[in-house]
C-alpha cells in the first residue's frame, strides 16, 4: 500500500447506482478500490472492476483471492449487491423469495466470509453493509426484499460484536429513495394473482414517483464514506433527507402511529 493510499476497497455491485457513485467517491478520498459485477465491465478512472456473482462461492473466493494478489491486503468491504421485488407476498414463489435472499442476504454473508480471514490477520477492517430504510419499517408489497432487509440488519449488529476483539467493525448505513436503475429493474412476483393488480399497479407508480425524486447515489456514497473512516463509527447511517426523517419515526413515535402513517403514504385504506 502507497503512502497516498489510505486503504484497499472492495465493493460489490460497483457497475452502477450506489455503487458506482461509492467507488469513485472512496477512489478520491485516497482508497485504492476494486469493484464487482455480474457481467464483465471494464475498469476506468481508477476503479479496478471484478467479475463476481455474490450467489455462487466459487466465484466470490476467486474475486476475492484476485483482490488480495493484486494488492495484498483489504481494509474496506462494502457489501452493495442486492436486488429488489415488487408484488404482494403470495405471489411469489418459495424459489423467487429464495433467489432474492440468495443475492441480498447470503449473497453478503459470501463476501464477508471470504474477506475476515484476511482482516483478521490484519487485526484491522471495516465491513460496510448497504441497508435500507426499509430494514427499520414495514412497506406493502414489498415484504420479501423487507424481509432480507431486516435480516441484514440483524446480522450486521451481531456480527458486529463478534468482530470487534478483532479490530473490525460492521456498519449499516440506510437508504431512502434513491435515483438509480433498482426500480426499473425489478422483479416481478412469479405467481401474480388478479386480486392484487390495481393496489400492485399503484405501488409501482408510488415507488418510480419516490425514486425519480429520490436522492442521488452520490448522498448515499457520502455516508458510506463516514461510515467507512469514522475512527468510532455509528452502527447505522441514515442516507438522505426521508432515511432520516423514518429513522427517526421508528425511534420515537408510538407504534400506531407509524402504522397509521405508513399506511396513508402507501394510499391504504386506514
Amino acid at each position: 500500500m502507497s503512502n497516498k493510499e489510505i486503504g484497499v476497497a472492495l465493493i460489490t455491485g460497483a457497475s452502477s447506482g450506489i455503487g458506482l457513485a461509492t467507488a469513485k467517491a472512496l477512489q478520491q478520498a485516497g482508497y485504492r478500490v476494486f469493484g464487482t459485477s455480474r457481467r464483465a465491465v471494464a475498469s476506468a478512472d481508477g476503479i479496478t472492476m471484478l467479475s463476481c456473482d455474490v450467489t455462487d462461492e466459487v466465484s466470490v473466493k476467486s474475486a476475492v483471492a484476485e483482490v488480495l494478489k493484486q494488492a495484498g491486503r483489504i481494509d474496506l468491504l462494502v457489501n452493495n449487491a442486492g436486488i429488489g421485488l415488487l408484488g404482494g407476498a403470495e405471489e411469489s414463489s418459495t424459489a423467487q423469495a429464495q433467489a432474492m435472499f440468495d443475492v441480498n442476504v447470503f449473497g453478503i454473508t459470501r463476501v464477508t466470509n471470504a474477506v475476515l480471514p484476511t482482516m483478521r490477520s490484519q487485526r484491522r477492517g471495516r465491513i460496510v453493509n448497504i441497508s435500507s430504510v426499509l430494514g427499520l419499517i414495514p412497506s406493502p408489497y414489498n415484504a420479501l426484499y423487507v424481509a432480507t432487509k431486516h435480516a441484514v440488519e440483524g446480522y450486521s449488529e451481531s456480527l458486529d460484536h463478534e468482530l470487534r476483539t478483532f479490530g473490525i467493525r460492521v456498519v449499516l448505513v440506510e437508504p431512502g429513495f434513491t435515483r438509480t436503475s433498482f426500480e426499473a429493474s425489478i422483479t416481478r412476483p412469479d405467481q401474480p394473482l388478479a386480486v392484487y393488480d390495481s393496489v400492485r399497479a399503484g405501488m409501482e407508480v408510488f415507488m418510480r414517483n419516490g425514486v425519480n425524486a429520490g436522492d442521488a447515489p452520490e448522498v448515499v456514497a457520502v455516508r458510506v464514506l463516514k461510515a467507512a473512516t469514522a475512527a468510532a463509527p455509528r452502527r447505522r447511517y441514515a442516507a438522505g433527507k426521508l432515511a432520516h426523517q423514518i429513522s427517526f419515526m421508528r425511534r420515537f413515535l408510538p407504534e400506531s402511529i407509524v402504522d397509521k402513517n405508513l399506511r396513508k403514504i402507501n394510499n391504504l385504506p386506514a
